[in-house]
């Protein structure tokens, strides 16, 4: 994920800024408690693409 695009990028919910998880290869808005996919390193960030966040993925740093 390019950085200056993650410093730009903030959730469509609660315009928050989001974090990349590598590992599942989602930005993560723990405000909104959201997971945005990232699609052929394009970042879906709609509110009906994103999954709910887990109460442990919501807490973990």
């Amino acid at each position: 994920m390019d950085k200056k695009l993650l410093d730009i990028l903030v959730c469509p919910v609660s315009k928050a800024p989001v974090e990349w998880n590598k590992e599942t290869n989602e930005l993560i808005c723990r405000s909104s408690g959201l997971a945005y996919p990232i699609r052929d390193d394009i970042p879906v960030m709609l509110e009906n693409e994103a999954r709910t966040l887990t109460a442990e993925e919501r807490l973990k740093k």
